[in-house]
């Protein structure tokens, strides 16, 4: 008896059926039976599915002789079902890879559940990709089973009958099917959903939910859409006949209002001569099935009127939100001139010389190289005054005590800005901002350059989707200095960003707490996650991809990896900063994080702590590699697509043939590395230094500090050990300010 039962009917899906077949066979977990149900269809679905059926003995096959329509097709296919579990898959849909794994491992943690949920994510014809936004909802359930009735939050999600899986006994006993007609899956998930005693809620995505340009049955225009209406009297037939289900009676009245005027509202939906009839014939239904005493307010409430009442309030919308849309620009035109009007109030007043305002990735925090020499700035030079600009509250609430801090656009911000005489940043300023004479900006990067930045993206359109170049040129030439940590980032950012600022030999601020780290220095983070203390932790730290809209590209099977990483090994995962709030973590590594199979370091806010608590590093072209490699600990580079990437990005070295360390083209090879320990052997060691040579040469441990020194204080950098002298600067003596000359030409 397999574990999944999958049941996949199919009726004019030919350019799409290869893709959903293919998506299911080749999951890595393969106990399960695919029930495809040829709906009669016209064009070569039948024929595709004999292939398929022909070379998997997992696919069966079943014709019939006339078409059924959505619904009853998924009928026809239960009787051939012999699974533990039910899985309703539509033909356009595709699985994402190990989702059947995901779910086999949820369905054993929760001891056989009646329903599993999971999330999904939609899928657009012109590439984009969105995450269900109710998925919180799954995240929030935790481990436990439910009942709809204990959550019934779960209803809020779309209530279809594809993003859920279900055992087969539990349906059998309780007789469901589907009806024929449109919205089949009303009838079927209500009280499939409201009989469960036991819920699983699965925060993975596991499904990839196409949304077709065209062709997409309930995006017809036609009078099929008044099935909905016998589509609830079914539920309510249902609710009916069980007496302990009469408590939900106010819940579906409500839902059934607002599904019917949410079909109503769309354009493409009911032929327009039709659509005073659907009105009516919803108001009556929802005076019909109204329970005594129930409060209809709020978008519902327009069914207690007429028709023309509702294409009044309709029309009144409309207008008040093109009104609205009207109003913004000039808002934002008012909201800019004041704050330019309050920033000039305070640019005439002196610059505060001992006054610093640090931003970080965005304004997101005490984060990165400003960090760094923040906290040096605290301990050698306690006059100056810092200050950090944050994004907003909430960025706020997690700086460390005592930080000073300003919200940016903020009265208080344009004060700050207009009055300090040092900025440090690791992004560009606003544009917004303007340097006042005698200002000085030090901007820091983040890290050093494989890929191409700034002016060398003009010839790279799909890389600079979204930037304009021009304008982050201009914010560039308010730089004053260039902080760089070897001679490829000083050659390559002089290129990159053609402004007059001077490049400074200091070396990464934030790295100067992994030079000469102890042995135990990981020692907390490793602690707080429950990592044992002999395990070998092995740091994946993939990038984004700019030939993906989105920039997430599935390239290693996390669950896989960390299982063939072996005993004795921990898998730490942390993605990159601009994928932390896409769809990326609900492929799989939120929920291997909460069962313990990996661990989930996108949050932590100090990358340095996550590096000093790993062995090695696996990436792909994550400039994080550079860092990591001041560590002097194993770096394996997976490169599997390198060609399309440095293709998409432009690269400004083959990372494959100049590597950190032992490249592997493949998941097998990835793999072999660990398994022969080839991950740590003499080859390694080194390509790592030669590496270490070429890419770590300022990083000494005294970066902040020389940053603070030289070009916050103006002081000359005390001589020693491995002291790297900055351009222009006196050894000894009186100091001297960094050579001024331009970095580049325009």
């Amino acid at each position: 008896m397999p574990r999944f039962s999958l049941i996949v009917p199919c009726f004019k899906v030919q350019g799409f059926l290869r893709e959903c077949l293919d998506s299911v066979l080749r999951q890595s977990f393969g106990d399960f039976e695919l029930i495809a149900v040829d709906d009669r269809s016209p064009d070569g679905c039948g024929a595709i599915l004999d292939e398929y059926a022909a070379r998997d003995p997992r696919v069966k096959v079943l014709h019939l002789p006339e078409n059924a329509g959505l619904g009853r097709a998924r009928n026809a296919g239960l009787p051939l079902a012999t699974g533990d579990y039910l899985f309703f898959l539509d033909s356009d849909d595709t699985l994402t890879p190990g989702a059947l794994r995901a779910m086999a491992d949820r369905l054993a943690e929760a001891d056989d559940p009646d329903v599993l949920v999971f999330d999904y994510a939609r899928t657009y014809w012109w590439g984009g990709t969105r995450r269900n936004a109710l998925a919180h909802v799954l995240a929030e359930a935790g481990a436990e089973t439910f009942t709809a009735a204990g959550r019934p939050e779960i209803l809020d999600l779309l209530m279809v009958v594809w993003n859920k899986v279900y055992r087969r006994d539990f349906v059998e006993e309780n007789g469901f099917e589907f009806p024929p007609g449109y919205y089949e899956d009303t009838p079927w998930t209500f009280p499939v959903m409201l009989s469960a005693r036991r819920i699983a809620a699965l925060d993975r995505i596991c499904l990839n939910y196409r949304q077709r340009r065209q062709g997409n049955i309930l995006s017809t225009t036609s009078r099929k859409h008044f099935d909905i209406h016998d589509q609830y009297e079914r539920v309510f037939a249902f609710v009916d006949g069980r007496p302990e289900l009469a408590g939900w009676r106010p819940y579906l009245h409500r839902k059934m209002g607002e599904h019917c005027l949410d079909i109503l509202a769309k354009p493409d939906r009911l032929p327009p001569a039709d659509r005073a009839e659907f009105f009516r014939r919803t108001a009556r239904m929802f005076r019909r099935y109204r329970p005594e005493g129930a409060l209809v307010d709020g978008e519902v409430a327009v069914l207690e009127g007429g028709y023309a009442r509702y294409l009044l309030k309709r029309q009144a919308g409309r207008a008040g939100r093109e009104a609205v849309r009207r109003a913004a620009p000039a808002r934002r035109a008012v909201g800019a001139r004041a704050r330019r009007g309050w920033a000039a109030l305070h640019a005439h007043r002196p610059l505060d010389e001992s006054l610093v305002v640090y931003s970080a990735s965005s304004h997101r925090g005490v984060l990165g190289d400003p960090a760094a020499v923040y906290r040096k700035a605290l301990e050698i030079a306690p006059r100056l005054r810092g200050v950090w600009v944050v994004r907003d509250e909430e960025a706020a609430g997690r700086l460390p005590a005592g930080v000073e801090h300003v919200l940016v656009d903020s009265r208080r911000c344009l004060e700050i800005t207009a009055r300090a005489k040092f900025f440090v940043n690791d992004v560009n300023w606003p544009g917004a901002l303007a340097k006042r004479p005698g200002s000085v900006h030090i901007h820091t990067h983040q890290g050093t350059p494989l890929k191409y930045m700034g002016a060398d993206l003009l010839d790279k359109p799909g890389a600079r989707l979204g930037f304009d170049v021009p304008q982050m040129l201009r914010r560039a030439d308010r730089w004053d200095y260039s902080l760089v940590a070897n001679r490829h980032s000083e050659l390559v950012w002089e290129r990159a960003y053609p402004c007059h600022f001077t490049s400074v030999r200091t070396g990464s601020p934030r790295n100067d707490v992994l030079v000469g780290a102890a042995g135990d220095a990981g020692a907390a983070f490793r602690l707080r996650h429950g990592i044992p203390a002999d395990h070998t932790v092995v740091l994946y730290a993939p990038t984004r991809r700019d030939y993906r809209r989105g920039g997430h590209v599935d390239r290693i099977d996390l669950a896989g990896f960390a299982a063939d990483l072996g005993e004795g090994s921990t898998l730490v995962v942390r993605l990159h900063p601009t994928l932390a709030a896409g769809p990326a973590r609900g492929m799989g590594l939120t929920e291997l994080a909460r069962r313990g199979v990996v661990v989930d370091a996108t949050d932590e806010p100090h990358v340095e702590e996550v590096m000093l608590a790993s062995d090695v590093l696996v990436t792909d072209y994550s400039s994080l590699m550079f860092d990591y490699a001041v560590l002097d600990r194993p770096i394996v580079v997976h490169a599997d697509d390198w060609a399309a990437y440095s293709a998409s990005r432009g690269a400004y070295l083959d990372i494959t043939a100049e590597a950190p360390g032992h490249v592997s083209r493949s998941y097998r090879e990835l793999v072999w590395q660990f398994t022969s320990g080839a991950w740590r052997d003499e080859e390694s060691r080194r390509l790592r230094a030669d590496f270490r040579a070429r890419y770590c040469e300022f990083d000494d441990g005294r970066a902040a500090e020389r940053v603070v020194r030289t070009l916050l204080l103006g002081e000359s950098m005390p001589a020693g050990p491995g002291s790297v002298r900055i351009p222009g600067q006196a050894v000894g003596g009186e100091p001297a300010a960094p050579e001024a000359r331009p970095a580049g030409r325009r």
